[in-house]
C-alpha cells in the first residue's frame, strides 16, 4: 500500500477571520491633501442624509471606518489623516467625508440617471413648447431626437429645470 502525501479527509480551508464583506456599497471619496480619503456608505442612505431626511451617520455609514481604498481594503494611515484632517477622531473625520466628498457610483446607474434626467428635460420642454404650424406641442421623442441632434448633454450636477 502506497501512501500520497498529505493525509485523506482531514484537508482543512483557511478562511479569513479578520475581514468583513461589504454589500450595497457605494463609496463617498475625498481628496485632500492630495492623498485619498474614502468611507463605505449604505447607497440609499447617502442622498437622504445630505438632503437631511436622515439624521443618524450610523444608518449611512457601513462602518466608521476611513479608508485609502475602500474595494481593496486598504486602511487609511492614522498620520495621514491627522495631517489633513488634523484629528485621528474617526467620527469628525467620517461625517466631513460625507458631507465634502464625490459619491462614487456604477457606470449603470450612471446611465440610468442620466437617461432619467434626459427624459425629465424633453418633458420641461415638451410642456413649455408648442408646433406653430399645428398648434399642438412637440412629443416627447421630437424633443429627445433633436436634444441628440444639436448634442445636448445632460449636467448630472444641475437640476432639470435649470438646464
Amino acid at each position: 500500500m502506497s501512501q500520497r502525501g498529505g493525509t485523506r479527509g482531514s484537508s482543512t480551508v483557511k478562511q479569513p477571520v479578520g475581514q468583513k464583506k461589504l454589500t450595497n456599497v457605494a463609496v463617498v471619496r475625498l481628496k485632500k491633501h492630495g492623498m485619498r480619503f474614502e468611507v463605505a456608505c449604505y447607497q440609499n442612505k447617502v442622498l437622504s442624509w445630505r438632503t437631511g431626511v436622515e439624521k443618524d451617520i450610523d444608518e449611512v455609514l457601513q462602518s466608521h471606518t476611513v479608508y485609502s481604498n475602500v474595494s481593496k481594503g486598504v486602511l487609511a494611515k492614522s498620520k495621514d489623516m491627522i495631517a489633513a484632517f488634523g484629528t485621528n477622531d474617526l467620527s469628525a473625520i467620517c461625517t466631513e467625508i460625507m458631507q465634502k466628498g464625490e459619491l462614487q457610483v456604477a457606470g449603470k446607474e450612471r446611465d440610468s440617471m442620466l437617461s432619467t434626467q434626459k427624459r425629465d428635460i424633453a418633458t420641461i420642454v415638451m410642456e413649455k413648447t408648442i408646433n406653430t404650424e399645428t398648434q399642438r406641442p412637440y412629443t416627447i421623442n421630437m424633443i429627445e431626437s433633436l436634444m441628440h441632434e444639436i448634442h445636448f448633454a445632460v449636467d448630472p450636477h444641475n437640476s432639470s429645470k435649470k438646464q
